[in-house]
């Protein structure tokens, strides 16, 4: 759904169409302010559970176990029943002072000028680049959210016995799509000599039956047009090749922040995420922050939906005079500019 208005102000602006989005823009509603838009860079909303498509969520939200895609289309449904706009196709390019958007739209440029902006642009896994993985550039090396994309939005195969790349939450979801898929990943391997979800291990291994090799590094990727095996070795020097014909990284989530340094917000710097006082304002107050940008470690989509839900309560209060500044100040340790 694309709303092609016109329209270059209103009162909130919220960037992002992810549980957190949605959560605030529905609390928004709920407190009376109906000037509200929703800008999504994709062409379809729903964040990032539209193509996850496994259980559980939705279960706070609408009492009920959802798959990802029907979360995502019950949260987008519920926006449109409140007549709040959404904007897809609409990709924020910067945060100018005060609530001023520039963006850019395949009806070319426009400006959108808000009194407050909730920023809930999410988190994203570490790439191979940023992981500083030696070895070929073979098809077949993919993060997670490239794997669900595929396999639920195209219905493509990407790979049928890939190598996974760490153990946390989002690795076991990976692993429950390589099942529904009919992929049976050779190995499951982490930096890390432990990992903190125990019972996903065991289902891991009594479930799912992919073994786990945990304190390995891998060393290099094999393979002219496709991955053909990956090389690894653990923390005594041992060297071990497997065969295989994808590499599959996992997690390592850092915040979608990039748009808070280019509207040059105050970040964080132990996390990255923009720096939030106890409302979720930024230090620009027109400037609010929700969701996983601003959690570490990142949480699933129903605490996302709720921070979200808390952000729009606090604009309502802030546009309502019922928030001041020197009530929440952002600590100064957290006002350096990374």
């Amino acid at each position: 759904m694309t709303d092609s208005s016109s329209k270059t102000a209103c009162t909130v602006a919220i960037i992002g169409s992810g549980p957190a989005g949605v959560g605030a823009a529905l609390a928004l509603h709920k407190a009376g302010i109906d000037d509200v838009v929703i800008l999504e860079r994709d062409q379809e909303a729903g964040g990032v559970p539209r193509h996850c498509g496994h259980p559980p969520f939705g279960l706070r939200e609408y009492h009920r176990i959802l798959a990802g895609p029907s979360y995502a289309a019950r949260n987008i449904q519920a926006i449109t029943e409140a007549g709040i706009r959404l904007l897809t196709g609409h990709t924020v390019t910067r945060l100018g002072k005060g609530g001023s958007l520039d963006l850019v739209t395949s009806q070319g440029a426009r400006t959108i000028a808000a009194q407050r902006v909730l920023l809930a642009t999410g988190t994203r896994e570490t790439p191979r680049a940023a992981r500083f993985v030696s070895g070929g550039r073979p098809l077949g090396i993919l993060n997670t959210g490239a794997l669900q994309a595929m396999i639920y939005l195209k219905g493509m195969i990407p790979f049928r016995s890939p190598l996974v790349v760490g153990t946390e939450l989002v690795s076991f979801s990976a692993l429950w799509t390589c099942k529904k898929a009919g992929i049976r990943p050779v190995v499951m391997i982490d930096e890390e000599k432990k990992t903190g979800v125990s019972r996903l291990v065991a289902m891991s291994h009594r479930y799912m039956g992919v073994p786990m090799l945990l304190g390995v590094e891998i060393i290099n990727i094999q393979g002219r047009d496709r991955v053909e095996s990956v090389t690894i070795r653990d923390g005594n020097g041992a060297i071990r090749e497997f065969a295989c014909d994808g590499v599959l990284f996992t997690g390592r989530f850092v915040p979608e922040a990039s748009l808070a340094r280019l509207g040059d917000l105050c970040l964080d710097p132990a996390t990255g995420c923009p720096a939030v006082d106890s409302e979720g304002r930024c230090s620009d107050p027109a400037y609010f922050a929700a969701g996983n940008l601003v959690h570490a470690p990142v949480r699933v989509a129903g605490q996302c939906y709720r921070s979200g839900v808390q952000a729009g309560l606090a604009i309502a209060r802030d546009l309502g005079g019922r928030v001041h500044e020197k009530d929440c100040p952002i600590p100064p340790d957290r006002r350096k500019r990374t």
